[in-house]
């Protein structure tokens, strides 16, 4: 005789995931966006010089960066060569070093030098898609919006949340399930727990909080264990302290002044 197969509710899923979200908010109190920035511009910079890299080696890099190019007007009239070795670390510097002479140009001719606080607006700057803009409007201005990048999309497909891989599909699908003022630290919680538990390759389910939770428990880890071995970051074995100064309220500039490396 063949097992049923559980149907999910429309309002049984939107119930099951808020349920998740607020064990994301219990575990992960300290998710912030985690690029350096102290304005717009330099939220937008740092994002566009996210892509195909770390936010850790972004970090390395832009301070150097923003000292000799502080805005918009100081970037497009960079001198290319120059540009491109200040962010050669972050890879495909090339490509880059022309997204970011072309937006600040553009911001500075039609946009006074400022960055917009409107999608419509991001999205039609050199290298700026919906999730870059998401990501400045939400951590910049207070806009929500939904990050989707490949840790807050496969983690939406495995908590069965949506079915959908295009990243647009994703963002509209899951932002059904939750309050539109939740959007923004969704997206941080989430992409959190992607990096720290929830591996590509080899989840630590047997260390994850949403383990009862999530229809793919089991594919990973599931030995307690081992999957503490797996986890990363400041949830690591061995980084208690970290931990600890992070949920505390410690800032991420004031963590690697104390000498605390903040990779993986």
């Amino acid at each position: 005789m063949a097992a049923k197969v559980k149907v999910e509710t429309e309002i049984g899923l939107k119930r099951r995931a808020r349920k998740m979200h607020r064990l994301l908010a219990e575990a992960y109190p300290y998710a912030v966006a985690e690029l350096d920035f102290e304005n717009p511009f330099e939220l937008l910079v740092a994002t566009v010089l996210s892509a195909q890299t770390t936010d850790v080696r972004v970090n390395s890099i832009t301070p150097r960066l923003f000292a000799r190019y502080p805005d918009a007007l100081a970037m497009s009239q960079a001198e290319r060569g120059a540009l491109e070795e200040l962010i050669r670390p972050t890879g495909f510097f090339r490509a880059k070093t022309e997204s970011l002479l072309g937006l600040s140009a553009a911001l500075v001719e039609r946009h006074g030098g400022q960055v917009p606080a409107r999608l419509e607006d991001l999205v039609k700057l050199a290298g700026v898609g919906r999730k870059t803009a998401n990501v400045v409007l939400g951590n910049a201005f207070g806009v929500p919006g939904i990050t989707v990048d490949t840790h807050f999309g496969r983690l939406a497909n495995r908590f069965g949340w949506t079915g959908e891989t295009d990243p647009v599909k994703v963002e509209h699908a899951v932002g059904e399930l939750f309050e539109k003022r939740d959007w923004t630290m969704l997206s941080h919680r989430v992409v959190f727990h992607g990096r720290r538990v929830c591996h590509a390759r080899k989840p630590a389910c047997g260390a994850c909080v949403l383990a009862t939770l999530c229809p793919s428990s089991g594919m990973g880890e599931e030995i307690p264990a081992k999957a503490q071995k797996l986890l990363k970051y400041e949830l690591a074995p061995g980084r208690e302290e970290l931990l600890q100064k992070m949920l505390d309220g410690a800032t991420r500039r004031e963590l690697r002044a104390e000498g605390y490396g903040l990779d993986a």
